[in-house]
């Protein structure tokens, strides 16, 4: 695998020994975007004051776009194709849909470890390590968050994003996390600048030529998180 400066962070930190297990919860049917941000809030606010426990939450969302916090309008190509939300995370337009695995993360730093940049190396790394379960070779890149694919396929020295990242800290817990395309419609995609990069383009398993379902995601994110963050509960 190649490495970056972020590689160096030790993201085994975010793996507390002796703590409860992370709580792995799973929808099976779509969720609507507000439904989704109303109960994460009110789960991560439960989180901070102790009366709940860290949560990851497997889900899918129908067919919509949402602005981070560095948005720009003019990365809104057509306005028209679908939903745009606002939402509390960094980064800028991206677009959710069914045939993408949305994994929310709600960890307590305070007691794993206080520090962002480690955090998000620790996510990058669980997609990477996730991605490598099904031999697709995910890298990092120093001047872009999320994970990217080579594409010799293409001409020049071409490349695509895979899986986002977008993360909110309130508290010191986690609102938001990773999205990770396996079978999305990527036509939708062309009604943004994902994440504000023009040179490079958006992939999924599927546009890989993999056909791996759901449920085959969601085994191997949930042995890779535990490799990265530590064990998970029913």
């Amino acid at each position: 695998m190649p490495r970056s400066a972020r590689d160096s962070l030790d993201t085994r930190l975010f793996a507390q020994a002796g703590a409860p297990p992370v709580r792995w919860r799973i929808s099976d049917s779509a969720v609507a975007y507000p439904d989704a941000l109303a109960e994460m809030d009110a789960l991560s606010t439960a989180i901070s004051e102790g009366r709940a426990p860290e949560t990851v939450w497997l889900l899918e969302h129908p067919a919509l776009y949402t602005a981070g916090t560095s948005a720009r309008r003019e990365d809104l190509v057509d306005p028209e194709r679908l939903p745009v939300f606002q939402t509390g995370r960094g980064g800028q337009f991206t677009y959710h849909g069914p045939g993408q695995r949305i994994a929310y993360v709600m960890l307590d730093l305070k007691r794993r470890q206080p520090d962002l940049r480690r955090y998000v190396a620790a996510l990058e790394e669980w997609l990477i390590r996730t991605l490598w379960s099904f031999h697709v070779r995910g890298e990092r890149r120093e001047d872009r968050v999320g994970v990217w694919v080579k594409r010799p396929d293409k001409p020049g020295e071409a490349e695509d994003k895979i899986a986002a990242i977008g993360i909110r800290v309130r508290r010191w817990v986690t609102l938001h996390g990773v999205a990770l395309n396996v079978d999305p419609d990527l036509s939708h995609y062309d009604g943004i600048v994902p994440c504000g990069v023009r040179q490079h383009g958006v992939t999924s398993l599927m546009d890989l030529g993999l056909t791996a379902d759901m449920a085959d995601v969601d085994i191997a994110l949930r042995r890779e998180f535990e490799a990265v963050f530590g064990p998970t509960t029913d």
